[in-house]
């Protein structure tokens, strides 16, 4: 999601501007609704809420007690929190200052698991962060029963920026953005995948244990995806933004099963790729916005849209937002995808061969007068394994953009909890 107000308003007034031009699609008017069955307290994006602002949740396993499972969520600048099943805070990380008071702080964004990693001599799990305000990655060893916590920083100390030559490019802020994790199974490497922020570039990084039980990294490759369309009409399009700014992606997950990457263009559509970052990417699916044209207004700092030339697609609404995977033992499954422009969540085939066709698409509205739904949806994690007598058909975890209510005029984000059996059945 952009979240700079430039950019939030250029994208918000487009959206408004194209709302009345496009038709709704067939399955618009039956979009399934899921109910929230709990949510993490609400984070404040001010300097009394430690600029905190929900981003992009995990969720961790434990195998020993699966009812004593976790979730791992960034939010930004707060740094990291952790969550039991019933959405209660167990731990409180916060973000690395910057190397001095005039550069950027640590700004936690995405986050991902390695699961068996080895470290010191033994396996572990960990969980993995991008540091978008230091342009680095973060890496925390997972213990559930850790005196202090169960998160410990394992971060190798001289770990370099991911895609900055210097402070001062850092400064910048065209970081280290959207993450997934993958671990190959021919070779038991694990790597990152990491997007830049404003830019379309996609680095591969091998994640690199240290005899002293700390993790670094290594960039393998990067990739390079489209900023610019050709249209059918024959036209060239470039989604309209903030002068220097390119279509960024966020959103990203590697299917396991065979390597594969999607990853989601906030502005354009769902990629999907070789994880490796070979062979060529293929766009399986368009946002409704996909070549409309924008002109940027430099006093209101927003987007004037122009007319619709019919080329987008039919399922999501800009931003594309948090993928995750929704894997059955069989085989089968879904790609879900947040709808950012609309707040549904999209489901595709997970099947590569079937071209990752459109299933269907969910909402998930407000349980109660204390219980909202997730409304303009960031990031999002699945896990479809029993978690104990609350959670014995797996869950869902999506970041709440609007979270209400909320504390006077106070902005409010935070998390929902959904119980993952609900959604199969609005899926399925």
């Amino acid at each position: 999601m952009k979240t700079g107000l430039v950019s939030r308003a250029s994208a918000l007034a487009l959206c408004t501007a194209l709302a009345s031009s496009f038709a709704l699609p067939a399955h618009a008017s039956g979009v399934g609704t899921v109910l929230p069955t709990a949510e993490t307290a609400p984070l404040f994006d001010d300097e009394a809420g430690g600029d905190a602002n929900a981003d992009d949740p995990a969720i961790w396993r434990n195998a020993a007690d699966p009812g004593r499972s976790l979730v791992v969520a960034t939010a930004k600048q707060g740094g990291l929190r952790v969550y039991d099943l019933d959405a209660r805070e167990v731990q409180s990380i916060p973000a690395p200052a910057g190397p001095s008071a005039d550069d950027k702080p640590g700004r936690f964004n995405n986050v991902d698991l390695v699961q068996g990693l080895r470290l010191g001599g033994a396996r572990a799990d960990v969980a993995v962060v991008s540091d978008r305000g230091n342009d680095r990655l973060r890496i925390y060893r997972i213990d559930r029963d850790r005196p202090g916590g169960p998160l410990t920083d394992v971060t190798d100390p001289g770990v370099r920026p991911v895609f900055s030559a210097d402070q001062a490019e850092i400064n910048e802020q065209q970081t280290a953005y959207g993450l997934a994790t993958w671990t190959d199974r021919a070779t038991g490497r694990s790597y990152a995948l990491v997007s830049q922020r404003n830019r379309t570039r996609i680095a591969l990084l091998e994640l690199v244990a240290n005899p002293a039980g700390t993790v670094g990294y290594r960039q393998v490759r990067a990739l390079d995806l489209p900023s610019s369309f050709r249209l059918p009409n024959g036209a060239s399009w470039t989604p309209c933004a903030e002068p220097g700014e390119l279509p960024q992606v966020e959103g990203m997950v590697v299917d396991p099963a065979d390597g594969t990457l999607y990853a989601g263009q906030e502005d354009v559509g769902i990629w999907r790729i070789d994880a490796a970052l070979t062979g060529t990417p293929v766009l399986i699916d368009k946002v409704r916005e996909y070549g409309v044209p924008g002109t940027y207004d430099e006093e209101t700092e927003e987007c004037a849209p122009g007319a619709d030339p019919g080329f987008g697609g039919t399922h999501l609404s800009a931003d594309v937002e948090g993928l995750t995977l929704l894997t059955e033992a069989d085989g089968d499954g879904y790609l879900l995808a947040s709808s950012q422009g609309d707040n549904t969540f999209v489901a595709y085939d997970r099947e590569r061969d079937e071209d990752n066709e459109y299933e269907n698409a969910f909402r998930i509205a407000a349980a109660s007068a204390t219980l909202d739904g997730s409304e303009v949806c960031d990031g999002a994690a699945a896990l479809n394994a029993p978690l104990g007598t609350r959670y014995p058909r797996g869950l869902l975890v999506v970041q709440d953009g609007e979270e209400t209510p909320g504390d006077g005029d106070r902005e409010a984000t935070g998390f929902k909890f959904v119980d993952l059996g609900k959604v199969m059945d609005a899926v399925d």
